[in-house]
């Protein structure tokens, strides 16, 4: 089988072992980086690679850029979507709230590969073939140093776009109690060394529905896990409250928690040992990479081509054929 696996060449999360082991586990994948130009003009970039001759078709980009490019993705057989933040969908807060469903339900035959259990769930509810396959961290990248933790209680990341309202509301009110490091990184070296000073990383997820790839990350590098209770999800992925992660549902619980383990060290390395255990046998990305692979080379439903009308148009603008 023969697999295209199309990726955004700018990240602040450096995902290339991620791809590696994607393309080690499928039995003939060529990995595309495209820019942001050539991820919204999607037609023309597929007519210079033969497509066609591809039996899968996986893009990972960013919802805005392709759900307007309907025709064109119409005319794609084997088409998967990878995405991260299909959460996105069902965030009533979120400009693009109901935009996922509304792009796979217009591709019946596409499959969408989202890291949350609980969307996989609804979206299935929905008829789209949607697949939970776990985000996870980088093992080459990431792991703990053993290095002196100097920082009591830390997070790292942004708190600029809409979606993380309450998250920057949570964090500042933290800060104000507890005096918590928030800061940003730059990926790789920089971020490792950090996470490595943090004692106890505090995630505030909030609305999302689904643990965003920072706590993976945290627990990998041997933090202790303050987490924002997701639910059912939390169950889903095999995270347990005070074994290998701290979960919290209020802002005063995440105070009594906190203050908990700062009493109680013995107790704080326990749940991060058995935390760092846990992210390294389940989400690190030779493990993830390679059941996204499974679920890209799986049967999908039967593919129909697009009209005429909208296989002439495409190919008329962009010079893409169409396969039968």
């Amino acid at each position: 089988m023969k697999v295209m696996l199309l990726v955004m060449d700018e990240q602040r999360v450096i995902l290339d072992r991620l791809y590696q082991v994607v393309q080690e586990n499928c039995d003939d994948c060529t990995l595309y980086r495209l820019s942001k130009q050539q991820q919204m003009n999607l037609g023309r970039f597929l007519a210079s690679v033969n497509h066609q001759d591809f039996d899968r078709v996986v893009i990972f980009s960013r919802v805005k850029r392709v759900a307007p490019q309907l025709s064109v993705l119409r005319c794609i057989r084997g088409l998967i979507f990878l995405e991260h933040d299909a959460y996105q969908n069902y965030m009533r807060e979120s400009k693009y709230y109901g935009v996922y469903s509304r792009l796979y339900r217009r591709l019946p035959s596409c499959r969408a590969l989202v890291s949350g259990a609980l969307v996989a769930r609804r979206m299935q509810a929905e008829n789209i073939d949607a697949v939970f396959v776990s985000k996870g961290y980088d093992e080459k990248m990431l792991h703990n140093t053993g290095s002196v933790r100097d920082i009591s209680v830390g997070f790292l990341g942004s708190l600029k776009s809409t979606e993380y309202a309450r998250r920057r509301s949570l964090l500042e009110f933290l800060v104000q109690r507890t005096g918590m490091l928030v800061t940003r990184t730059q990926s790789g070296r920089e971020y490792l060394e950090t996470l490595n000073r943090i004692k106890i990383f505090v995630s505030a997820d909030l609305g999302m529905g689904e643990f965003m790839i920072k706590n993976f990350e945290a627990m990998a590098c041997g933090c202790v896990l303050l987490a924002w209770s997701q639910g059912e999800e939390d169950r889903l992925l095999g995270f347990e409250d005070m074994e290998n992660t701290v979960f919290y549902r209020s802002e005063e619980e995440a105070l009594q928690k906190l203050e908990m383990l700062q009493r109680d060290p013995e107790l704080a390395a326990r749940i991060a040992r058995n935390g760092q255990a846990f992210a390294e046998s389940r989400y690190c990305f030779a493990r993830v990479g390679r059941a996204l692979a499974e679920e890209i080379q799986r049967e999908m439903r039967p593919w129909k081509a697009p009209s005429a009308l909208v296989r002439g148009w495409v190919k008329l603008r962009y010079g893409m054929k169409v396969p039968d």
